[in-house]
C-alpha cells in the first residue's frame, strides 16, 4: 500500500494544549497500519467529531490525528480475505476518528473487522446521509423492540429530537407505527413542522425540562430514545409508563444523572445504554439491512440539509457544539 500520489485530509495537531486543524496533503506512506486501503467517497458530522475539531471534550487523545468517525467508500487494496478491490464498504464506530485515523479523508487504511460491507438497496453516499447517527438511532428502537414496546403500548418520546439521532429516530419510529412525542430545546420550535413531517405527532417542552423532578412524575412514556442525559433523563424517568423503557444513547446535557431507584422498583421501569462503537459486527449487519427497510428515503433526504466539503468542517463543527445544527450534514469528500 505505498504511493506518492497526494490526497487531501483534515488534520487535527496539538500545541501546548491547544488543538489546530489544517486541510494537508498527505500519501498512503503517512498513513497508519491498515489490512484495506479505502477511497473515502463521504463521511459525515455528528456531535463527537465537532467536539474533537473544537478540542473541547478530550474526544482526541493522542495526534496527529485525522477526525471523521464516520465513513463510506471503495476498496482500493486489500490483505483481508474478506475484502476485494471494487467493494463497496461502510465503517462506523470502533473509535476511528478518536484512537485511530477517521473518516475525512480521501483515502483511509483501516482494519477489515472493523468495515460493513454496504446493504443491499444503498449507495455509499446514503449510508453516510444515515451514519453513526442514524445507526445509534436505529440500535435504540432495536433496543425498545427487544424490551417488548410495540406501537399498541403507548407513545415514544425522542430528546434531543431535532438533532441527527433524533430525527433519524422519529422518523423510523413513524414509519413502524408508533405515537411518537418529541422533545426540543426552548427556541428550537422552528423544527416542529420539520419533526412533523417525519413522524412526530406531539410536541414536549418547557422550562420543567432543565429542573430536576419529583421522584416519580406523572405517567407519560411507554418508550423513550434519549440523547441527553442529565436533568432531561431524570425527569423521563420519573414520567415512564408501567414497564416502560428507555434507550439511552447520548449525553448532550451532561453525563450526570440524579434519580431515585423508584422509577425502577415501583413502576418496573428499564434504562438501557446503548453503544454503537463496540457494537458487534453481526448486530451492525442486521441494523443496517433494518435500516434500508424501514428508515424512508423521503425522511432522510429531509434530515440531511446539505453537503459540506473537507474545507466547511470547521465551521460547522463549531454549528454543531452550539446546537446550531438540525439533521445531518453529510461531507462529500470530493467536493
Amino acid at each position: 500500500m505505498m504511493s506518492k500520489e497526494t490526497f487531501k485530509a483534515l488534520v487535527l495537531r496539538q500545541e501546548d494544549s491547544k488543538t489546530s486543524h489544517a486541510i494537508e496533503n498527505l500519501t498512503v506512506d503517512d498513513l497508519p497500519e491498515g489490512d484495506v486501503l479505502v477511497a473515502v467517497d463521504y463521511s459525515s458530522l455528528n456531535y463527537k467529531d465537532g467536539m474533537a475539531i473544537a478540542g473541547v471534550g478530550k474526544i482526541v487523545r493522542e495526534f496527529p490525528m485525522v477526525p471523521g468517525i464516520d465513513l463510506s467508500g471503495t476498496v482500493l487494496e486489500s490483505l483481508s480475505p474478506l475484502y476485494k478491490r471494487g467493494d463497496k464498504v461502510v465503517l462506523t464506530g470502533w473509535s476511528v476518528g478518536e484512537r485511530y485515523w477517521g473518516g475525512y479523508t480521501q483515502k483511509a487504511s483501516v482494519k477489515s473487522e472493523w468495515l460493513v460491507p454496504l446493504p443491499e438497496g444503498m449507495d455509499t453516499k446514503m449510508t453516510m446521509m444515515i451514519g453513526t447517527a442514524g445507526f445509534t438511532a436505529m440500535l435504540c428502537v432495536m433496543t425498545l423492540e427487544e424490551a417488548g414496546i410495540t406501537p399498541d403500548k403507548g407513545t415514544v418520546l425522542v430528546t434531543g429530537a431535532s438533532g441527527g439521532v433524533g430525527s433519524i429516530a422519529v422518523a423510523i419510529l413513524g414509519s413502524l407505527g408508533y405515537r411518537v412525542a418529541a422533545l426540543t430545546a426552548p427556541g428550537q420550535e422552528n423544527t416542529h413542522d420539520y419533526l412533523r413531517s417525519l413522524g412526530a405527532t406531539e410536541f414536549v417542552g418547557g422550562p420543567q425540562w432543565n429542573e430536576l423532578p419529583r421522584p416519580l412524575e406523572t405517567q407519560r412514556w411507554m418508550g423513550a430514545i434519549d440523547t441527553v442525559g442529565s436533568k432531561v433523563l431524570s425527569r423521563v424517568l420519573a414520567e415512564m409508563d408501567y414497564l416502560g423503557c428507555i434507550a439511552n444513547c447520548g449525553l448532550a446535557g451532561g453525563f450526570d444523572l440524579t434519580t431515585t431507584v423508584m422509577p425502577f422498583i415501583l413502576r418496573g421501569v428499564s434504562l438501557r445504554g446503548v453503544d454503537s462503537v463496540m457494537c458487534p459486527i453481526e448486530k451492525r449487519k442486521i441494523a443496517w439491512k433494518r435500516l434500508a427497510k424501514d428508515l424512508p428515503a423521503k425522511a432522510l433526504e429531509a434530515i440531511n440539509s446539505k453537503a459540506i466539503s473537507l474545507s466547511d468542517l470547521p465551521a460547522a463543527a463549531a454549528d454543531i457544539v452550539a446546537g446550531r445544527v438540525r439533521g445531518r450534514l453529510l461531507v462529500d469528500l470530493n467536493k
